[in-house]
Protein backbone atom coordinates (compact mmCIF):
# COMPACT_ATOMS: atom_id res chain seq x y z
CA UNK A 1 0.00 0.00 0.00
CA UNK A 2 1.51 3.72 -0.69
CA UNK A 3 0.62 7.12 -1.04
CA UNK A 4 0.02 8.98 -4.49
CA UNK A 5 0.93 12.87 -4.94
CA UNK A 6 -0.63 14.83 -7.50
CA UNK A 7 0.27 18.37 -8.74
CA UNK A 8 -2.98 20.87 -8.81
CA UNK A 9 -2.90 24.58 -9.86
CA UNK A 10 -2.23 27.53 -7.97
CA UNK A 11 -5.39 29.42 -6.76
CA UNK A 12 -4.20 32.20 -9.40
CA UNK A 13 -3.58 29.58 -12.07
CA UNK A 14 -7.53 27.79 -11.71
CA UNK A 15 -8.77 31.62 -11.71
CA UNK A 16 -6.96 32.11 -15.12
CA UNK A 17 -8.61 28.86 -16.19
CA UNK A 18 -12.18 29.87 -15.00
CA UNK A 19 -11.86 33.33 -16.55
CA UNK A 20 -10.97 31.82 -20.06
CA UNK A 21 -13.88 28.77 -19.35
CA UNK A 22 -16.27 31.68 -18.70
CA UNK A 23 -15.03 33.68 -21.91
CA UNK A 24 -15.30 30.50 -24.15
CA UNK A 25 -19.16 29.73 -23.30
CA UNK A 26 -19.93 33.15 -23.69
CA UNK A 27 -18.92 32.76 -26.83
CA UNK A 28 -20.49 29.60 -27.90
CA UNK A 29 -22.02 29.82 -31.31
CA UNK A 30 -25.53 28.37 -30.54
CA UNK A 31 -26.22 26.51 -33.88
CA UNK A 32 -28.08 23.23 -34.78
CA UNK A 33 -24.50 21.98 -35.50
CA UNK A 34 -23.40 22.81 -32.16
CA UNK A 35 -25.80 21.83 -29.98
CA UNK A 36 -26.22 18.30 -31.73
CA UNK A 37 -21.89 18.27 -30.87
CA UNK A 38 -22.79 19.06 -27.75
CA UNK A 39 -21.34 22.26 -27.61
CA UNK A 40 -17.78 20.33 -28.39
CA UNK A 41 -14.52 21.91 -29.58
CA UNK A 42 -11.91 20.83 -32.27
CA UNK A 43 -8.61 20.80 -31.01
CA UNK A 44 -5.39 21.27 -33.23
CA UNK A 45 -5.37 17.20 -33.23
CA UNK A 46 -8.47 17.12 -35.24
CA UNK A 47 -9.91 15.64 -31.93
CA UNK A 48 -13.73 16.81 -30.24
CA UNK A 49 -12.82 18.05 -26.28
CA UNK A 50 -15.79 19.99 -23.96
CA UNK A 51 -14.81 22.98 -23.12
CA UNK A 52 -14.97 21.60 -19.32
CA UNK A 53 -12.81 18.81 -20.26
CA UNK A 54 -10.14 21.90 -21.44
CA UNK A 55 -10.84 23.79 -18.34
CA UNK A 56 -10.24 20.50 -16.31
CA UNK A 57 -7.30 19.59 -18.52
CA UNK A 58 -3.72 19.24 -16.62
CA UNK A 59 -5.29 20.15 -13.57
CA UNK A 60 -4.25 16.76 -11.60
CA UNK A 61 -1.11 15.73 -12.51
CA UNK A 62 0.36 12.64 -10.81
CA UNK A 63 3.91 13.29 -9.38
CA UNK A 64 4.82 10.14 -7.78
CA UNK A 65 4.19 7.17 -5.29
CA UNK A 66 5.66 6.53 -1.73
CA UNK A 67 5.46 3.10 -0.43
CA UNK A 68 6.78 1.35 2.74
CA UNK A 69 9.98 0.17 2.40
CA UNK A 70 10.72 1.20 -1.22
CA UNK A 71 12.22 4.47 -2.51
CA UNK A 72 9.72 7.15 -3.66
CA UNK A 73 8.95 6.41 -7.27
CA UNK A 74 8.66 9.53 -9.47
CA UNK A 75 6.14 9.50 -12.85
CA UNK A 76 7.48 11.83 -15.18
CA UNK A 77 4.57 11.76 -17.27
CA UNK A 78 6.24 11.01 -20.42
CA UNK A 79 8.57 13.96 -20.14
CA UNK A 80 5.19 16.06 -21.02
CA UNK A 81 5.77 18.29 -18.03
CA UNK A 82 9.42 18.34 -17.22
CA UNK A 83 12.32 16.33 -17.85
CA UNK A 84 14.77 16.51 -15.31
CA UNK A 85 14.96 17.05 -11.66
CA UNK A 86 15.29 21.00 -11.86
CA UNK A 87 12.35 21.39 -14.34
CA UNK A 88 10.13 19.17 -12.03
CA UNK A 89 10.78 20.72 -8.95
CA UNK A 90 10.23 24.33 -10.47
CA UNK A 91 6.84 22.70 -11.87
CA UNK A 92 6.02 21.26 -8.56
CA UNK A 93 6.40 25.12 -6.77
CA UNK A 94 4.21 26.56 -9.53
CA UNK A 95 1.31 24.66 -7.96
CA UNK A 96 -0.25 22.76 -4.44
CA UNK A 97 0.66 19.05 -3.61
CA UNK A 98 -2.10 16.78 -2.56
CA UNK A 99 -2.37 13.49 -1.87
CA UNK A 100 -4.89 10.95 -3.09
CA UNK A 101 -6.87 11.47 -0.30
CA UNK A 102 -7.06 15.69 -0.98
CA UNK A 103 -5.14 16.56 1.99
CA UNK A 104 -2.79 19.53 0.93
CA UNK A 105 0.71 19.49 1.76
CA UNK A 106 3.35 22.61 1.70
CA UNK A 107 5.89 22.24 -1.33
CA UNK A 108 8.58 22.28 0.12
CA UNK A 109 8.23 19.53 2.96
CA UNK A 110 6.61 17.12 -0.29
CA UNK A 111 10.07 17.83 -2.35
CA UNK A 112 12.12 16.81 1.40
CA UNK A 113 9.90 14.20 1.92
CA UNK A 114 9.82 12.41 -1.41
CA UNK A 115 13.85 12.97 -1.28
CA UNK A 116 14.14 11.51 1.89
CA UNK A 117 11.51 8.70 1.31
CA UNK A 118 12.99 4.82 1.37
CA UNK A 119 16.69 6.92 1.93
CA UNK A 120 19.47 5.42 2.17
CA UNK A 121 18.15 1.55 1.82
CA UNK A 122 15.29 1.18 0.63
CA UNK A 123 14.53 -0.71 -1.87
CA UNK A 124 14.09 -0.07 -6.25
CA UNK A 125 13.22 -2.30 -8.56
CA UNK A 126 16.31 -3.79 -9.23
CA UNK A 127 17.47 -4.45 -5.65
CA UNK A 128 13.70 -6.13 -5.29
CA UNK A 129 14.88 -8.10 -8.29
CA UNK A 130 18.37 -9.48 -7.07
CA UNK A 131 16.65 -10.03 -3.87
CA UNK A 132 13.46 -12.03 -4.60
CA UNK A 133 14.54 -13.48 -7.91
CA UNK A 134 11.44 -16.17 -7.53
CA UNK A 135 8.63 -13.69 -5.82
CA UNK A 136 9.41 -11.31 -8.98
CA UNK A 137 7.17 -12.80 -11.11
CA UNK A 138 7.04 -9.33 -14.22
CA UNK A 139 9.47 -9.10 -16.58
CA UNK A 140 9.10 -5.56 -18.00
CA UNK A 141 11.28 -4.38 -21.20
CA UNK A 142 11.41 -1.24 -19.39
CA UNK A 143 13.12 -0.70 -15.80
CA UNK A 144 12.55 1.91 -13.56
CA UNK A 145 15.76 4.39 -14.04
CA UNK A 146 17.41 7.07 -12.23
CA UNK A 147 17.34 11.11 -13.42
CA UNK A 148 19.27 13.31 -11.82
CA UNK A 149 19.47 10.72 -8.64
CA UNK A 150 15.38 10.52 -8.96
CA UNK A 151 14.23 7.08 -8.96
CA UNK A 152 11.85 7.24 -11.90
CA UNK A 153 8.85 5.31 -13.29
CA UNK A 154 9.77 3.89 -16.74
CA UNK A 155 5.58 4.06 -17.27
CA UNK A 156 2.53 6.81 -16.34
CA UNK A 157 -0.07 5.01 -15.26
CA UNK A 158 0.98 3.62 -12.06
CA UNK A 159 -1.33 5.44 -9.72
Amino acid sequence: MGTNYYRIPSVREMGEKKSKLIEDIKNIAISSSSIIYKFKIIDDKSEQISYWDKFVEDTSIHLGKRSSGWKFLWNFNDNKYYSNKEELFNFIRTGRIVDEYGVEMDVEEFIKMALEWGQPDGLDGETYRRQHPRQYSHDFEKKEQYIDGLRVAPYTDFA
